[in-house]
């Protein structure tokens, strides 16, 4: 009863103090921000007394013990209706922000819904929302199937979960409000940033608990990679995050750094977000699903070690080459380049080695639409790895950088890398998380993969024919000397392109919205009378975690 009582004086405790934060507010979206949080702690508040059972805590029991024979999936479960749900929510503003390039009339006259204001909203719910759900749920599925034990703090990896949520509603809300630092990746302002590095602390400390109380002596390769990536975004949060606040009452806050340090800062980072947050963890992912589902070994774990050490040590180094022909010393644009193109040689070691394993199941490709998505990611994944480095290359650059070919080039990565290879873990971890002979239609996910692969192919080479032409038209000079495009004719000229771009992002969209209607008919524990597919089978009692018997 204590415990309960010390629980509830806490979060009237948090209520008060949020309270006391509005309406103390120096601006109003800070005054918004703490009602948003006060609103959070008074829910927090209504499940603590509504859920406890009184009857035990009267008996002297607070809570029954979790069961030691079966893994701690609950965190796991909900990590997978939040990605799905945040997927869908990003891909719907990536589509209407699409379309606000053609109809500038979308805007609405708004500024809540100008461009300027979706876009980051697009990107944070896409990378931060869809993207970090999937990799903070797959990792905690991973962690324990490969250390054959459970989570080591329930409550901390509950915690991290509704945590990341309240980040995400405070950065996407302060996205719409015009609360912003202006930094690419790294918009929400100092008191959110603060939040989020108390969230990753903690889930680092659940995951390198979880290793180190393993019963297996070896760390799986996929462990790896999602420790690197929790240990090197909290590195680069925490120093590229670096702020002086006006007011510890107020959202405005300026950067430590000025000047061109601001913008190496700015670009270590944000390549290493991409690199550490997009590429290592979705990795992770890679190594440990793709066995899995095509039921064959990783084809050489020696490679996938390279693989790991290689990126690690070279990623880190790229970020000045988005920094080309700006003040940054030439040096050190030359040094980001270099490392680029060295990049080219591990990344696609480590897709080789994903394809490989599929060596002997190619079959699979033809019969399973999930190995399917698996390929298709891994396809992307090489793509995308040659054309950044390419990009890299001054020459290209000069080019490509600032026009559409650079939105071309990350799409295709994020949507097909990072999307499909999320995807077919979701289609993998829903019927083994809800205790389902199979998914409700395997035949849907087929229809997933089309829409999703046709509209990358719309979206991709749409941007990369409008970016290739953009900046052919800027650098192009009469004879007398001066541009013969105006600014709105090259706008004008991409127009079409900006369509087919959307019919892409449509299709993608309608792609994750029959995903949304088979995992929920799956969870809801029906089966669609189909022609059988190939299916790869799920042994429950091997699902287990491996507990110590006591001694006779």
């Amino acid at each position: 009863m204590n415990n309960l009582l010390v629980k509830t004086g806490g979060w009237l405790v948090l209520v008060f103090l949020a309270f006391i934060a509005m309406v103390l507010a120096v601006d109003a979206g800070f005054a918004v921000h703490m009602g948003i949080i006060m609103s959070a702690c008074l829910i927090g508040l209504w499940v603590t007394v509504s859920k406890a059972d009184y009857a035990a805590i009267g008996r002297g029991i607070l809570k029954a013990l979790a069961d030691p024979g079966k893994y701690d999936d609950d965190p796991v479960r909900w990590g997978i209706i939040a990605t799905i749900f945040w997927g869908i929510a990003g891909f719907a503003v990536g589509l209407y922000i699409a379309l606000q390039l053609v109809f500038p009339a979308l805007n609405l006259g708004l500024e809540y819904t100008t461009f300027g204001r979706l876009r980051p909203l697009h990107t944070s719910a896409v990378i931060f929302a869809f993207g970090g759900n999937a990799l903070i749920a797959t990792s905690f599925y991973v962690v324990q199937r490969t250390c054959r034990a459970r989570l080591a703090f329930p409550r901390l990896a509950r915690f991290v979960f509704w945590g990341y949520q309240l980040f995400i509603v405070l950065a996407a809300t302060g996205y719409l409000l015009g609360i912003t630092q202006s930094r690419e990746y790294a918009e929400p302002e100092w008191y959110v940033d603060l939040w989020l590095t108390i969230v990753w602390i903690v889930y680092a400390v659940v995951f390198i608990g979880t290793l180190i109380k393993r019963t297996e002596p070896h760390i799986y390769v996929a462990n790896w990679f999602y420790l690197s990536f929790i240990l090197t975004i909290a590195m680069l949060h925490v120093v590229n995050g670096l702020t002086v606040p006006v007011s510890l009452l107020g959202a405005k806050s300026y950067s430590a750094f000025s000047g061109v340090q601001d913008a190496l800062t700015q670009w270590w980072y944000g390549h290493n977000a991409v690199a550490f947050f997009l590429t290592v963890p979705f990795l992770a992912m890679m190594y440990y699903f793709v066995p899995k589902q095509a039921e064959r070994p990783i084809y050489s774990y020696r490679l996938s070690i390279i693989h790991f050490w290689s990126l690690i040590f070279l990623y880190i180094w790229a970020g000045p080459h988005h920094l080309h022909y700006t003040a940054l010393p030439d040096w050190a644009q030359t040094l980001g380049m270099v490392f680029s193109i060295v990049l080219w040689m591990p990344s696609w070691g480590g897709m080789i080695n994903g394809l490989m394993t599929l060596n002997g199941a190619w079959d699979k490709i033809r019969t399973d639409p999930i190995i399917r998505m698996m390929v298709l990611a891994l396809a992307f994944y090489g793509m995308a790895t040659f054309e950044g480095p390419m990009l890299s290359i001054k020459a290209v650059n000069s080019l490509s950088h600032y026009t559409e070919w650079t939105i071309g080039h990350v799409h295709a990565g994020a949507l097909g890398w990072n999307g499909m290879i999320t995807f077919a873990a979701i289609y993998y971890l829903v019927p083994r998380l809800w205790d389902k002979q199979r998914l409700y239609s395997l035949r849907m996910v087929n229809w997933h993969f089309w829409l999703a692969t046709i509209g990358i192919v719309l979206y991709a080479a749409a941007l990369w024919v409008a970016g290739i032409m953009q900046g052919l038209m800027w650098r192009e000079y009469g004879d007398d000397g001066y541009l013969v495009y105006a600014f709105s004719e090259v706008v004008s000229a991409m127009e079409p392109l900006y369509l087919i771009r959307a019919a892409g992002g449509l299709m993608y969209l309608a792609g994750g919205a029959v995903m949304v209607y088979n995992v929920w008919m799956t969870i809801a524990g029906h089966e669609r009378a189909e022609k059988p597919m190939t299916e790869t089978p799920h042994n429950v009692e091997a699902d287990r975690p491996i507990v110590a018997e006591p001694a006779e």
